[in-house]
């Protein structure tokens, strides 16, 4: 099923917490990053959203394990599932984007989305960001170029 109830945009610098909360994103050092964590029904599905993040530019990577098993209390009942796991890292900057395409693609009606800030390798990171940086409001690579050219 898919949310019907619009999330709302935040500042790049914000990430939804809880209804009404907010976490600031500002990166205050350079190896920083943010890793989305969500689990998805199908592994088509997990990979369709991996493929969305990284082509737009939203995630730099999305890496995709399961089936795992997931067992919690939905409508009363208990339930047992198989899903996927998507684990995505962005830049700072691009959370909030990343995230309402992960909300807006997503097959269920309540989606896990999990956000943490993350301390990576000063090379990893420079990658990372690089791989979702934006000019002007248009993603990097998307004029036609390699995206290994930027």
């Amino acid at each position: 099923m898919r949310l019907t109830t619009p999330m709302p945009m935040l500042p790049p610098d914000q990430v939804a917490a809880g209804p009404g909360e907010t976490i600031a994103m500002t990166s205050s050092t350079p190896d920083e990053l943010v890793e989305l964590r969500t689990m998805f029904s199908a592994r088509a599905a997990a990979e369709a959203c991996a493929e969305r993040l990284v082509t737009g530019r939203l995630a730099a990577c999305v890496q995709i394990d399961g089936p795992v098993t997931s067992i919690y209390r939905w409508e009363g009942a208990i339930e047992r599932t198989e899903e996927w796991r998507c684990t995505c890292k962005t830049s700072p900057e691009r959370v909030d984007a990343c995230r309402a395409a992960l909300l807006a693609g997503h097959d269920y009606q309540t989606p896990e989305i999990l956000v943490a800030r993350v301390t990576a390798s000063p090379a990893y990171a420079a990658w990372a960001r690089a791989s979702v940086e934006v000019e002007g409001g248009t993603p990097v690579g998307t004029s036609g170029r390699d995206a290994r050219e930027d």
